[in-house]
């Protein structure tokens, strides 16, 4: 991977905070027009032809200077996809997140890492097996994400704060939260690192922790949950996980106690049954310094007729929109029933998500707004 230029830079951080835009649609822009400076150019044109009634909000070169600016007088870097400090697990992932702001030590995002994550009202004894098993995890070499949440994210960063660790944020990279977590984020940039998607200042919302939780996952080469509710956050984390191609590790607990139903659960899907960090190890090591595996893309492909393309979209349209309702539907399940080129509805899909008309969901699924 090439560096990019710092005008290239800014230009990607205006398209990453432009509004409706995220990792699938500025991968997409990117691969159709090449840069993120041309990309922004077309952004208005593509959102009216998905129906927007105002243009997308862009960044102006003034807001992102600002930005940047406060950035590094905290020290921190912006990191852009496709750059070589670009973590490789993220790189990987079919539309990596665009850009990641880090704080504290920016090397050890190049390191193996594996995830420990569960559940913040975790018990006495879940905090001091996720404690144990990050410092054993450490002192075997692999740095230790996870996110920064009360309970057994806070114990896994306690257990490997001196070996190497990785916080990912919901919100800003410099907001704290939890709040009683200072002292642990101060470490933190100290010796280990802070990283995420969202601009300075942004406090966490419900809707960021979903994405936080795909960049705990895609860093890392397999997860570990410790301790999990039915339903919780961090079984959405192993969903992510899954989807990846990461491994994932389950520690069992009693079936009377509502924290243990969703790791059981993965027990009984596959998961590994952990309950040591030999159990982690044994699975790791085998791929521990290889690649992460990329999305499957075919190989020799002319250059798109986008002229083509587009006037297939053009036609077809209509019939995607009333395809389309709110309740989330595969990709592939759109194509199959417009009988349309993939391209053509892919543009459509992009040009309707920057008009803010349509929502993406895991699994390559969508629905309207």
């Amino acid at each position: 991977m090439a560096g990019i230029s710092e005008r290239e830079r800014r230009a990607s951080l205006r398209l990453a905070r432009t509004s409706n835009v995220g990792p699938v649609t500025f991968a997409a822009l990117i691969a159709r027009f090449g840069s993120a400076e041309a990309a922004l150019e077309e952004v208005p044109h593509l959102a009216k032809r998905g129906g927007a009634k105002t243009a997308p909000k862009i960044p102006t070169a003034a807001e992102a200077e600002r930005e940047l600016a406060a950035i590094a007088k905290l020290g921190g870097r912006l990191l852009v996809s496709g750059e070589p400090d670009y973590p490789h697990g993220l790189a990987a992932l079919d539309a990596p997140p665009p850009i990641l702001t880090v704080l504290g030590h920016v090397s050890l995002l190049a390191k193996d890492m594996v995830a420990i994550v569960g559940a913040r009202n975790a018990s006495a004894l879940g905090r001091k097996l996720a404690g144990q098993m990050a410092a054993e995890l450490g002192a075997a070499g692999l740095v230790v994400a996870s996110g920064m949440a009360r309970g057994i994210d806070t114990a896994a960063h306690e257990g490997a704060i001196r070996s190497g660790t990785v916080a990912v944020l919901a919100g800003g990279p410099d907001i704290v939260y939890p709040p009683e977590n200072q002292g642990l984020y101060e470490r933190l940039i100290a010796v280990g690192a802070v990283v995420s998607e969202m601009p300075l200042g942004q406090a966490p919302q419900a809707r960021h922790f979903p994405r936080r939780n795909r960049v705990i996952s895609g860093l890392s080469r397999g997860v570990v949950v410790v301790e999990a509710a039915e339903g919780s956050g961090s079984l959405i984390t192993a969903n992510y996980a899954l989807e990846q191609g990461r491994e994932i590790f389950a520690v069992p607990g009693s079936p009377l106690d509502p924290r243990a139903k969703g790791t059981n659960k993965l027990i009984r899907d596959g998961a590994t049954l952990t309950e040591t960090a030999a159990d982690v190890l044994t699975v790791l090591r085998p791929i521990l310094g290889r690649s992460f595996a990329e999305p499957e893309r075919a190989p020799g492909q002319p250059p798109p007729d986008h002229a083509r393309i587009d006037a297939e979209a053009g036609r077809i349209r209509e019939q995607i929109a009333e395809l389309l309702g709110p309740a989330p539907v595969d990709v592939d399940e759109l194509i199959r029933q417009s009988g349309a080129s993939p391209a053509a509805v892919l543009t459509i899909l992009l040009e309707l998500e920057l008009a803010g008309r349509l929502s993406r969901h895991p699994g390559n699924r969508v629905s309207q707004a």
